[in-house]
């Protein structure tokens, strides 16, 4: 009988099944992985053969599923194989990994057969088919669902993380444009100066953003980059940020920076950046203190700083600054996107954005670029 040689031979079927599953490149058996996998399967297949060897058919149908996988309800060995499918999934492993766990069994009991010269009977062998064809399409289905459904959400994180970038620049540049137009009125200015500058380029910005948003559902494109000037490009940033600042009467203290400084960069997203991190700091710098605006060259690569007076960072708070959705403060009518924008735009330029703890006194955040070289 099929289900005594099983019984008798169990530990060494497992070992078996063990040994085959280590061999496969990148595998390593654990204890997760065959919780409901090959020892559960072997159990239900003898309590099958039992069943139908005793003539109780209804039980052997309950306990692996009829031919074919007919019948509503599920088996117990389909529901043990919908836990394995989803077990190798949550560990990384492939949909074919799965079918080989239940081909292992298989092939682990022919060959023990082989070598004891047990000889079974076509029933049993039909069985042994019937359990396995039951096990492998549960777990494969289970594990093809689970893994559309994780690829789905992280498809829609994507995308809700894309829309919050454009959300929010969009949003920082009708902010900076509201300024400057209430700017204008209340000085009545005419837009000559530097206040209808900063208007103009927030509303370049506008166009650009949309325009870019527009041409990333067509095809997608890659940013323009070109070389500009260190202190032009602080200039622009410096008459921005001045109406942040006076809008919460805060001080913006900017060092001069060199006139030979250029940098090969996107300009216009490199400047929201430098924007997102200077309205960081107003929103956090305590009350009579400054923000400071420097640029300076060292060691081959540009160096965009700005430091701020927030008191000093939270101990392990900051690489989580930098993740999407992640807010400081009790303000909550930001979306939490700032830094990570900044960060991107930064790294989208082949630079890198940090952030150095001043304990007790603020933070400086750190843009640091390749100096780009003028020929002249």
């Amino acid at each position: 009988m099929m289900y005594a040689f099983l019984e008798r031979h169990r530990s060494d079927l497992i070992d078996r099944c063990m040994g085959k599953v280590a061999a496969r490149p990148q595998r390593a058996v654990t204890e997760a992985q065959l919780a409901n996998g090959v020892p559960m399967f072997l159990e239900q297949l003898i309590r099958t053969l039992k069943a139908e060897d005793a003539g109780r058919q209804g039980e052997s149908v309950e306990i692996s599923g009829a031919s074919g996988g007919d019948g509503l309800a599920l088996s117990e060995i389909g529901v043990s194989a919908i836990s394995h499918g989803a077990s190798l999934l949550s560990l990384g492993y492939t949909v074919d990994q799965v079918v080989h766990d239940y081909g292992d069994l298989c092939q682990s009991i022919t060959d023990l057969a082989f070598e004891l010269n047990a000889p079974f009977a076509v029933h049993e062998f039909r069985t042994l088919n019937r359990c396995l064809d039951n096990a492998i399409a549960d777990a494969v289905l289970e594990f093809c669902s689970q893994r559309d459904v994780r690829v789905l959400e992280r498809h829609h994180d994507e995308t809700r993380e894309r829309v919050g970038f454009l959300v929010h620049e969009l949003r920082n540049a009708v902010a900076t444009a509201t300024l400057a137009v209430s700017a204008l009125e209340m000085g009545n200015m005419n837009m000559g100066g530097a206040t209808g500058a900063v208007l103009k380029r927030s509303l370049s910005s506008l166009t650009v953003l949309i325009n870019r948003a527009v041409d990333e559902v067509r095809i997608g494109v890659e940013s323009d980059r070109t070389a500009f000037s260190v202190a032009s490009f602080i200039a622009d940033a410096e008459a921005a940020a001045r109406l942040d600042a006076n809008a919460v009467a805060c001080e913006l203290s900017t060092l001069a920076v060199d006139s030979i400084l250029h940098i090969y960069a996107n300009r216009l997203t490199l400047q929201a950046a430098l924007a997102n991190l200077l309205q960081n700091a107003f929103k956090f710098t305590h009350d009579h203190t400054a923000v400071k605006l420097a640029a300076f060259a060292r060691n081959g690569r540009v160096l965009i700083e700005v430091h701020d007076h927030c008191g000093g960072l939270p101990i392990g708070s900051v690489e989580k600054m930098f993740a999407p959705f992640t807010q400081r403060s009790e303000d909550k009518s930001g979306l939490g996107l700032g830094l990570a924008i900044a960060r991107s735009s930064v790294e989208a330029d082949f630079g890198t954005l940090s952030v150095r703890d001043v304990p007790g006194t603020g933070c400086v955040f750190t843009i640091s670029l390749p100096l780009h070289e003028i020929k002249r």
